[in-house]
């Protein structure tokens, strides 16, 4: 292993980011490191935030999540260290994301928040993303909070249908 451990979770974070063609959040990235008890959350959030500052990965606030993408650096620096990852780690990685990719990409890729209007009544604005195209952003305004939160909501589970009936009906 390593000398310094910190090391090798920066690799691990550097490794998840280069093995999607998507963001992954800092929750996503937490969950998968945390799950298998590699290290601690605090261990983990200094890791990821000494790459962000050596600008091997970019960080972007998205409504409440922070998004994490590789930088060129980032990919030129795994390149080089990549054989200090263990490969049962590697394995237990690809595995991960063979298994939950359509999940992951989607958590990233949907996005819906409400907000109460100048108007006064609530807007619930939806999103959907593919890579770093925005596929289709709606704001409806609607009476109440509690109808603005199960807009988002069922954004969340509905959006492929959604997206598709508009696209049939428009086109």
């Amino acid at each position: 292993m390593l000398q310094d451990p910190l090391t090798l979770y920066k690799l691990i974070v550097l490794y998840m980011l280069n093995r999607v063609a998507f963001p992954l959040t800092a929750a996503q990235i937490s969950d998968f490191v945390l799950e298998r008890e590699y290290t601690n959350f605090m261990t983990l959030q200094q890791a990821i935030a000494e790459l962000t500052d050596a600008g091997m990965i970019s960080s972007q606030a998205v409504g409440n999540r922070t998004q994490l993408k590789i930088t060129e650096e980032g990919i030129e620096t795994l390149h080089y260290f990549d054989n200090r990852i263990n490969p049962s780690i590697k394995q237990d990685i690809d595995t991960y994301f063979q298994e939950n990719e359509m999940t992951l990409r989607n958590e990233v890729s949907v996005q819906s928040h409400y907000y109460k209007s100048t108007s006064g009544e609530y807007e619930a604005n939806l999103v959907a993303k593919d890579k770093d195209i925005t596929l289709i952003n709606l704001t409806l305004s609607v009476p109440t909070e509690e109808i603005a939160r199960g807009i988002c909501e069922n954004w969340q589970t509905r959006n492929e249908k959604i997206y598709q009936y508009l696209i049939r009906e428009l086109f």
